[in-house]
């Protein structure tokens, strides 16, 4: 798989912002039900230092929260972006900007999805095996992937959320209903 973006290091470094050192921030993470997680995302037009700096919050708050992806709606900026990093050690994370999948196989794999919006209910999902993904880095030059397996799986996860579209929506209402009143309860207990 071919690196869109490859980040010098894994782990928190400073780089230079408007001529001052600045260090990486985490974001907050919006948690379902919130509303804002249904807002589709827009194109990004502006391949700018600003978008330089959102990827690299966006990976911190991915390794923060221990994920593997992590869309910009889920952090409530609603461009399409998304990170991820497939690896053990943290060591190949990418940025894909405005992409666009297009299915290759329409054959489906169930796998076990979980996200950082709804923390700790993992669920069954079937997706397509194989896709392709067209995208921009952060610099706005085109490359594409062709991907399976889990990383085909999270991609399609990540793009789901720059449509306003959550895992949950591909199970039953009364799944979707239960997992709801349980995140309520505990954001009610926690706050």
């Amino acid at each position: 798989m071919a690196a869109l973006y490859s980040h010098p290091s894994a782990a928190g470094i400073l780089r230079e912002s408007t001529a001052e050192l600045r260090s990486m921030a985490v974001l907050d993470i919006l948690q379902f039900p919130d509303s804002r997680l249904r807002k589709v995302a827009e194109p990004v037009s502006d391949f700018d230092q600003n978008l330089g700096v959102l990827i690299d919050d966006m990976i911190e708050t991915m390794y923060e929260a221990s994920g593997i992806g992590l869309a910009a709606t889920q952090v409530n900026v609603h461009q399409r972006v998304f990170v991820m990093d497939l690896s053990e050690d943290r060591s190949a994370p990418q940025a894909f900007v405005n992409p666009v999948i297009s299915v290759l196989d329409e054959e489906t794999d169930v796998r076990q999805e979980g996200c950082l919006s709804i923390p700790g209910f993992y669920e069954d999902i079937a997706r397509p095996r194989s896709v392709r993904i067209d995208a921009k880095d952060r610099t706005g030059a085109d490359s594409s992937a062709t991907l399976d397996g889990l990383a085909a799986v999270c991609v399609q996860h990540e793009v789901d959320h720059l449509d306003g579209k959550l895992f949950l929506d591909y199970l039953s209402a009364l799944k979707r209903q239960r997992i709801r009143r349980k995140l309520e309860k505990a954001q009610k207990q926690s706050a």
